[in-house]
């Protein structure tokens, strides 16, 4: 049965290599459960949140294994929650309140169906390959930034100063002291290569954090499990799921397109790259470099985003963190169904996952950072010069300007004129005049809103 419908042998691997690789991608991965409901948790209900990334991850991984039959697997993206939290929720929509949220949903929605439309019609696969590779690599670089920003934040270990903006943070806080720890940890366990060192560095501070309460040092909010509501607890689900508004996105079209476009925009490269990434390590790519059956791998994640919003989550997207389990061996789905399967057994473990604080998932935002940042040394900056401010730009702004969606605007923005006023509009897509065109009305509209 297995070997019917994942093909193993053809794929060269057998039975058990795909379930070591499996649990090998989940422990590469499973901080997701923790950091997720951490971020989101900001604007929305926590529990709520891990029950729906729990769900989705669950769901979309197990589209990818038996629709498309690759060992890659899926859940909220980072830098896509970061930016549905920061950005949208207590930026752009900051006025809006406890609301923000149900607008920020309802963008997902939609962006899960529009890619489900292109993915039909191969329109996703045209639109990557009208964006500049500078760009591509400067926005992943400049999100890395932009966690890694965050996280720093998390632990205390960069401050707010009025004379400076930021500052370095204090060294007699424990926050910031586990968290230090954390990051070494990390990135001594993933030098020697061993499975799951984000998860064991998240855990390892956790469990330090909690001999700090312990001891009388930290005197934060409890990081202790409460299990006092059972193993189980699905009531959060009924403050997250189908929460959408779309009365506000008629009345306010214009913002609304700029944040949906913002979604979309950065959910293309990060998948796009995720999958070529981890399609070529495991050997997947064809002799023209190309991904067979890309279309559905597009498929399994634009029908993840659509249920996690509807769940409660931010977008769903293919995980860099997949490609531990293909060095582990796996070549086929069956490694997705394993991971599939792990994140629905996590489900019971809720009441662990949401005790994890921030301090100790900050070392994973600043790891993960690390990761999405090396993407900066594909830049050519000896190259043609609008193709270097535009990445520099995504890289500069994104971080400085606490938003994703700037980073990508002034990047866009900049591109274009650049390449306009160097004569070489020619080079100047039809889609990326369409992005520019839409970020044009986003800074009309911004200028509207300050005057």
């Amino acid at each position: 049965m297995l070997e019917k419908v994942f093909k193993l042998k053809e794929h060269g691997t057998n039975v058990k290599t795909e379930i070591i690789a499996g649990l090998t991608t989940f422990l590469a991965m499973a901080y997701i459960l923790a950091v997720n409901p951490s971020i989101l948790g900001t604007v929305m209900n926590q529990n709520g949140v891990f029950l729906a990334t729990a769900i989705a991850s669950a769901v979309a991984t197990f589209i990818m294994a038996f629709l498309a039959n690759y060992p890659i697997a899926l859940s909220a993206g980072m830098g896509l929650n970061a930016y549905f939290a920061f950005s949208v929720c207590m930026g752009d929509l900051a006025s809006e309140g406890a609301d923000a949220f149900k607008i920020a949903l309802t963008a997902v929605l939609c962006e899960g169906l529009i890619f489900i439309f292109i993915s039909l019609f191969k329109f996703r696969e045209k639109i990557i390959n009208g964006i500049p590779q500078n760009l591509k690599f400067g926005i992943t670089g400049g999100i890395g930034l932009f966690i890694a920003f965050i996280g720093i934040q998390g632990a205390g270990i960069a401050k707010a100063s009025d004379s400076t903006l930021v500052d370095l943070g204090d060294f007699s806080k424990p926050e910031m002291v586990l968290a230090l720890i954390g990051i070494l940890v990390i990135v001594i366990l993933s030098h020697y290569k061993v499975k799951g060192a984000v998860l064991i560095g998240i855990l390892a501070t956790w469990i330090l954090g909690m001999g700090a309460e312990g001891i009388g040092w930290y005197n934060g909010v409890s990081v202790f499990p409460d299990f006092s509501n059972g193993l189980v607890d699905f009531s959060g689900l009924g403050e997250t799921a189908f929460k959408f508004n779309f009365s506000w996105v008629g009345e306010h079209i214009v913002q609304f397109i700029a944040i949906l476009f913002s979604f979309l925009f950065v959910d293309l490269f990060d998948t796009v790259g995720t999958v070529v990434g981890v399609a070529d390590k495991a050997g997947l790519l064809d002799k023209d470099g190309k991904l067979p059956r890309v279309g559905k791998v597009f498929m399994a994640d634009a029908v993840g985003t659509t249920l996690g919003a509807c769940l409660g989550t931010s977008t769903v997207t293919s995980f860099v963190e997949s490609s531990a389990g293909v060095g582990a061996g796996g070549k086929t789905g069956l490694s997705s169904v394993v991971t599939g399967f792990m994140f629905l057994i996590s489900i019971v473990l809720s009441p662990i996952f949401l005790a994890i604080p921030s301090f100790a998932t900050a070392p994973a935002l600043i790891y993960v950072g690390m990761l999405m940042f090396s993407s900066t040394l594909k830049i050519k900056f000896d190259g043609d010069i609008a193709d270097s401010i535009g990445a520099y730009m995504a890289i500069i702004m994104m971080p400085l300007t606490y938003s994703i969606a700037n980073g990508i605007m002034f990047a866009i923005i900049s591109w274009v004129i650049v390449k306009v006023f160097t004569k070489k509009a020619k080079d100047v897509s039809p889609v990326m005049w369409c992005v520019f065109i839409l970020f044009a009305l986003r800074i009309a509209a911004l200028v509207t809103n300050f005057s």
